[in-house]
């Protein structure tokens, strides 16, 4: 992913494997996958919970592990999370767009997904120890909203949520706080989509979860801009079946602690995998970052 602008250095660099999953690695019939959540496992191996879409067009929830998070992925030859709409009507239309936090007080996986109805997307929440059973906590966020990955650890005594409502004031990214995983307020508007021509102007909406770093939490969030042909789907730090479209939703860190694995969606068709450096990201931002994310801060 790179810098169009020549004073913007490269940040992340696609992985010469790429694309490292397709439709055809699937151990049983789909359309496409893209989108997965991502995180290690205790025994160092990665996995991606990927967003695989079916005939009809729903999507579920389907895992893939890796011993080095490149190659020799061994897919579930099930889906891992299918939709439930008996139990739970939110999901109807399927469930999409995985993003895996490990929550240590918890000893769990938070998977937070977006759920789909006739009402629009909203935000569902799923914990699970093995990626194999899971404990459903049904729509956490009702619709419009989607984009939702929940810290690692609790703030103030209660855990906290990133998410991407729609409301009359736009899509923005907003910040909200529960005392049981269950019960969420203290709704807060944390970063603003631009106006005008801007890369992030339309809507934006969080990536992967943050990147707790030594200076805080890191977050790379999507921009998109609204064109005649379609949208354009881009990252910012502060593009198959749908051109134009890069979408993370997990990352790994290696064990040096600073080089990042991103997984992202490529053009709804595949799941790509781009490096880059915690360090460098950081720096970059000293340099080029603004209290108003001014600049087209675009990495392809």
């Amino acid at each position: 992913m790179k810098a169009t602008m020549t004073q913007y250095e490269t940040l992340f660099l696609r992985h010469p494997a790429n694309p490292i999953l397709t439709g055809k690695d699937w151990p049983y019939s789909i359309n496409s996958v893209f989108n997965a959540g991502a995180s290690l496992l205790p025994d160092g191996s990665t996995i991606l919970l990927c967003r695989v879409e079916d005939r009809r067009g729903l999507s579920h929830l389907c895992a893939a592990r890796s011993a080095n998070g490149v190659d020799g992925w061994q897919i579930d030859r099930e889906p891992t999370l299918m939709p439930n709409a008996e139990l739970y009507p939110e999901e109807v239309w399927g469930i999409e767009d995985p993003r895996i936090t490990y929550v240590p007080e918890l000893k769990k996986f938070a998977v937070s997904y977006t759920s789909y109805s006739r009402g629009g997307p909203g935000v569902s929440l799923a914990l699970t120890e093995d990626f194999r059973s899971f404990e459903r906590f049904g729509v956490i966020m009702v619709p419009d909203d989607k984009d939702a990955a929940l810290l690692p650890r609790r703030i103030n005594g209660f855990w906290a949520l990133i998410h991407r409502p729609m409301t009359p004031l736009g899509a923005h990214i907003w910040i909200s706080y529960s005392p049981d995983l269950r019960h969420w307020g203290s709704h807060k508007l944390m970063l603003e989509a631009r106006r005008g021509a801007w890369w992030d102007a339309n809507k934006i909406g969080m990536s992967p979860p943050p990147i707790e770093t030594s200076r805080g939490w890191l977050m790379i969030y999507h921009g998109v801009r609204r064109t005649p042909s379609s949208s354009i789907y881009r990252l910012g730090l502060r593009q198959g079946d749908v051109q134009d479209v890069v979408f993370p939703c997990g990352y790994t860190v290696a064990t040096d602690g600073d080089t990042i694995n991103l997984y992202y969606g490529a053009a709804d068709s595949s799941i790509a995998l781009a490096r880059g450096s915690i360090r460098r990201l950081l720096a970059w931002l000293d340099v080029n970052g603004h209290s108003e994310h001014s600049g087209d801060r675009r990495h392809k």
